[in-house]
């Protein structure tokens, strides 16, 4: 009886190490989705690291970002086009060791990279952790990793104030 007990066991253990491992694995490289505020968020502190947005862009994105309104444009009405931010990857670490070592970097379609330490880089990494981006831990840092972020900002929706108008979808843990 104690050698089938063993067997059994083992077996169990070995099952619920692999579910553990492999389920993690899957379930942490799942698509995530995030809307409202959290993916206005997202989409405002990538915004400002984008190649791929104009200026014009960047600076309506800020605006909505903090709290602009259609009344407080100088150009009237908000745009009737929706905003993309995109970004490939999107790599950032905090140490809970060096507590002033922080740092981000962001793949952008175009292949160019935005590198950013300090402030910036504590936003990116605090706004992720509030859409949901769990951080994982590896010899004294913190890491976040995002990859195939795609944000899409309607500002019209997004001035009329009813919680709509921003969505972001990204995979974690790739």
């Amino acid at each position: 009886m104690p050698i089938v007990m063993t067997n059994l066991v083992i077996k169990t253990s070995t099952a619920l190490f692999l579910l553990a491992t492999l389920g993690q694995s899957a379930a942490s490289a799942a698509p995530v989705n995030v809307t409202g505020s959290a993916a206005l968020a997202v989409a405002a502190v990538v915004a400002q690291h984008s190649p791929l947005l104009s200026a014009d862009e960047k600076k309506l994105i800020a605006g909505l970002f903090d709290g602009a309104t259609k009344a407080d444009a100088k150009a009237g009405d908000a745009p009737k086009k929706k905003l993309s931010i995109m970004a490939d990857s999107i790599l950032c670490k905090a140490s809970n060791v060096d507590l002033t070592a922080r740092s981000c970097e962001i793949i952008f379609k175009t292949g160019k990279r935005a590198s950013f330490k300090g402030r910036e880089a504590n936003e990116v990494f605090a706004t992720l952790a509030m859409a949901g981006v769990t951080p994982e831990g590896a010899a004294g840092s913190m890491i976040e990793n995002v990859s195939k972020l795609n944000c899409t900002l309607d500002p019209g929706a997004i001035n009329d104030k009813s919680g709509g108008g921003a969505e972001c979808s990204f995979r974690t843990g790739e």
